[in-house]
């Protein structure tokens, strides 16, 4: 079985649409869907493919800031509003930033190995619409250590991926660095333009390369970085179903309607000591490197991947941290056209972060949603060919500035 002590099973993945400036369905001046809305949707969206919702066992909500964003707590309250055999069921609240989703998943995994469950929901949501981006981006830098954002840019998250962009400039040449940023933006919205739940779906820039080149102004806004190099502002919800070999038959599930869960691997930075080297995602290369030795596996076995790209430079570097490009060469990587849907690596194939959008606790469970469709042929026009001597798919989820992070590399069952 190798390091995991029996088989887990994904399945019954569902993502709502991402919500939020750039969808045409957006309209900023009426009221909006609250949190609730999403949970239910997504909830009942993964309940739907599957024969007996009683035979989840437990439920885990993820969410980052929903206290300042809703000013609403307590997120398991949430599970037993998706269906009415939820009530009394156990449920469990994860937080870790951005990476809160992916907080959530090793909890319902860890959770059908400990033996006390076989089938947990986990649900993922954000709703960020509801103040301005100024207010926002104060909310968000509870992210990092709060104790610098007095010391830090006004736009707190991404003046500190500007910094990572600019040491970047510095060590490896300014325009082979943007050159790579702007690409990653590219392959981003080319792929979002695919998926009618994205952001960027409705995207109608004809020479996104341009744009992706635009200089940053930093009287506006950032140093080293534009405002295309960044995720967008996002409410959604995801629903990712985990479940042991036994929990599959509960539910009325057919292996080929779900993906093995092969390793995972989770790295904890500390918050309140500087990163030695902004060049480098240490905390996301070692999660990742964990979910390789468990799972006697590397790079070159992997033939589906989705990264962590909430700013475009963090893309590269993730391609870095992950081994598919070596130091200072993720840039060269990916202008080269090796994380595009026909390359290397086919990368973040639903647009990612930037494309798919950011909705923060629900990002690192619509990854794992992502690989899930891909493993079952349910990707739609966002399916990508995966070689079967590469038959391995590897997410990377990360909170902060690469302070929490959990990897898993996912298969076809056999």
């Amino acid at each position: 079985m190798g390091f995991l002590r029996k088989r887990i099973y994904a399945t019954a993945g569902y993502n709502t649409m991402s919500m939020g400036h750039g969808r045409k369905e957006f309209k900023p001046k009426e009221k909006r869907p609250g949190i609730e809305h999403y949970i239910k949707e997504a909830g009942e969206g993964a309940l739907a493919q599957i024969k007996n919702p009683e035979a989840i066992d437990e439920g885990v909500i993820t969410n980052f800031m929903m206290g300042r964003y809703n000013r609403q707590g307590n997120r398991p309250g949430f599970f037993p509003m998706i269906h009415p055999s939820f009530r009394y069921k156990p449920a469990t609240g994860t937080e870790g930033a951005c990476d809160s989703g992916g907080l959530g998943l090793v909890v319902a995994v860890k959770t059908i190995l400990a033996d006390v469950a076989d089938a947990v929901m986990v649900v993922g949501v954000e709703v960020q619409t509801t103040v301005k981006a100024v207010y926002g981006a104060d909310y968000l830098a509870g992210a990092g250590w709060y104790h610098d954002r007095k010391h830090g840019h006004a736009h707190f998250f991404p003046g500190q991926f500007s910094d990572r962009a600019g040491a970047c400039f510095e060590k490896f040449g300014k325009e082979k660095i943007r050159e790579g940023m702007t690409w990653w933006y590219v392959q981003a919205i080319e792929n979002a333009r695919r998926n009618p739940k994205a952001q960027e779906y409705h995207n109608t820039i004809k020479d996104l390369y341009t744009v992706g080149m635009t200089p940053p102004n930093p009287k506006v806004f950032c140093d080293n970085i534009n405002v295309y190099d960044c995720s967008k502002v996002s409410d959604a919800g995801t629903a990712l179903i985990f479940a042991s070999e036994e929990g599959l038959k509960k539910l009325g599930v057919d292996k080929k309607d779900a993906a093995e869960l092969v390793s995972w691997g989770q790295s904890e930075d500390d918050i309140t000591d500087p990163q030695p080297d902004l060049t480098k995602m240490l905390a996301s290369q070692k999660a990742a490197s964990l979910a390789y030795e468990r799972a006697g596996l590397s790079p070159k076995d992997i033939g589906v991947l989705e990264v962590h790209d909430c700013f475009s430079i963090a893309g590269l570097l993730m391609i870095e941290a992950t081994g598919f490009a070596g130091y200072g060469e993720g840039a060269d990587f990916v202008t080269a056209g090796k994380t595009k849907r026909d390359g290397e690596i086919p990368t973040n194939a639903t647009g990612g972060l930037i494309g798919y959008g950011h909705p923060v606790g629900a990002t690192g469970v619509r990854q794992a949603v992502d690989l899930v469709h891909q493993f079952t042929g349910k990707a739609g026009d966002c399916q990508v060919p995966i070689d079967s001597n590469r038959p391995y798919g590897l997410m990377v989820s990360m909170g902060g500035s690469d302070i929490t992070v959990v990897s898993m590399i996912f298969k076809k069952p056999e």
